[in-house]
């Protein structure tokens, strides 16, 4: 069952800048480093995981810096296939989520897209907001996966961004789903 959605923290946006402090050491102090999620978006109810984006080179980038981010306290670990992503624990429970994207990509993330567009648009920050308490309540009940039940909302307010920017569409779901048995 996912973590229960708090409300939004105004302390989020210091420990992003930290999380980003200690990224930029143990890895590269030219990369940059945003605060993305809706940990990022004033006002939004979460769960109390900072997520950051990482503009790195390339894959060689990421893991020729990779030993020294996991020796910082980082781990690979992600159902996440279409970029690297790394994950930070406290006392077992993670507390942040690292995704590492090229510099050939960075322009058309998703998630950096999602997290402007959620920021400009209240109403739509509203929507998802709604649709991830449903999404929770849904995981509760066994009906859905937390992530798997916010989908299509999130497809919805991701396709309207990149059209505002002259972006196609593309699937928003990168992550690998077990098959169930």
């Amino acid at each position: 069952m996912p973590r229960m959605l708090v409300d939004y923290d105004p302390a989020w946006p210091s420990l992003f800048a930290a999380l980003a402090d200690g990224i930029r050491s143990a890895g590269d102090g030219d990369w940059i480093v945003e605060h993305i999620g809706s940990t990022a978006v004033p006002g939004m109810r979460a769960k109390p995981v900072i997520d950051l984006a990482i503009r790195i080179r390339d894959h060689e980038d990421f893991e020729a810096r990779r030993p020294d981010l996991e020796a910082s306290g980082w781990a690979l670990g992600s159902s996440v296939t279409t970029h690297p992503v790394m994950v930070r624990e406290s006392d077992g429970i993670r507390s942040a989520i690292a995704h590492f994207f090229t510099a050939a990509e960075w322009d058309t993330v998703n998630q950096r897209i999602l997290r402007d567009w959620l920021r400009e648009n209240p109403a739509d920050a509203a929507r998802y907001a709604r649709a991830k308490c449903g999404a929770v309540a849904a995981a509760a009940r066994g009906i859905s996966s937390y992530n798997a039940a916010k989908t299509p909302v999130i497809q919805d307010l991701v396709d309207a961004a990149r059209d505002a920017r002259g972006l196609p569409s593309v699937p928003v779901s990168d992550k690998h789903v077990a098959p169930r048995t």
